[in-house]
């Protein structure tokens, strides 16, 4: 079978595609993609300047011109602002925005700013927006997840020790419970909408800049992206199929060759994410913690 590539994306005139954090990098290169194959691609950024500058340099030939609509996934106000303002059908949602290993930082609610931006964050937006969703949620995770444990009784790094690339994983691991989670509930409900998950294994992107430590931002820089990441367009890749290719729901796909680069495959994950036990409770605990709660969807 030959390596699926952004040449493979079917016709999408006429569908709805959101995806966050999509001004740069692999959520930029993803909405690149889908627009020029004729998705209408709404960017979901929290610089609404940089947004406005990515969707114009985007081609659009059937789905009409890219927009950009502001929305930070580290306060809960703006996504609910974002999701009470959106009308109509949305076929695909990408929940690809993320911060990694920043020096440690609160989300305007409080949170643990990994956990509460890559998980909690898109918790909330995914339940807000479920109802008009009619196709698929495709979560960004990481290979990192593998190193990640759940740790309720203190998600939030409050007691113990802020290691950031143990939040880093925690965050991400929450993000492939949260994708198991969503699947039953879907099937539960009769939905058709899948829910999948994907990681674009080693990338270069601006993600890396995040880092606290000069040392960790020079190697990653330097020598991982020189030597070892795909760029952007790779790094997209397994987002993209996991938007288009037929695979149940909550399949996880990332890139094949030792899970840092090449072309998308389904992909395993470690047993802490396969956990169903532990995807319910933190789907328990995340509706506690953000208010918002899984919707009820109707379906013919």
């Amino acid at each position: 079978m030959a390596a699926f590539s952004a040449a493979d994306l079917p016709d999408m005139s006429g569908k709805t595609v959101i995806i966050t954090g999509a001004n740069s990098g692999i959520g930029n290169t993803a909405a690149a993609a889908l627009a020029n194959v004729g998705a209408r691609v709404v960017l979901a950024v929290r610089d609404l300047a940089k947004g406005r500058a990515a969707a114009s340099a985007m081609s659009a030939p059937e789905g009409g011109a890219p927009e950009a609509r502001e929305l930070d996934l580290a306060s809960l106000d703006s996504v609910r602002a974002f999701a009470a303002a959106w009308q109509g059908e949305i076929n695909l949602l990408i929940n690809n925005a993320g911060v990694m290993i920043p020096p440690l930082s609160r989300t305007a609610d409080g949170f643990e700013l990994q956990f509460g931006t890559n998980h909690l964050g898109h918790f909330a937006l995914t339940n807000l927006l479920l109802p008009n969703i009619t196709e698929r949620v495709v979560t960004v995770s990481s290979g990192v997840h593998q190193v990640g444990r759940i740790d309720f009784a203190d998600l939030n790094w409050e007691r113990k020790p802020y290691r950031p690339w143990r939040a880093y994983g925690q965050s991400k691991l929450a993000n492939l419970l949260f994708t198991t989670e969503l699947q039953r509930r879907l099937s539960q409900a009769g939905s058709p909408v899948r829910a999948m998950a994907a990681h674009p294994g080693y990338a270069a992107t601006n993600l890396q800049s995040q880092a606290e430590s000069g040392l960790v931002r020079f190697a990653m820089r330097e020598i991982g992206n020189r030597l070892i990441a795909q760029d952007a367009a790779g790094g997209a890749l397994p987002t993209l199929y996991a938007a288009v290719a037929d695979m149940p729901g909550d399949s996880f796909v990332g890139p094949g060759v030792l899970g840092l680069r090449g072309a998308p495959k389904l992909v395993g994950r470690s047993a802490a994410a396969r956990d169903a036990a532990v995807a319910r409770r933190l789907w328990s605990v995340s509706e506690e913690l953000t208010g918002v709660s899984f919707p009820d969807i109707q379906h013919p």
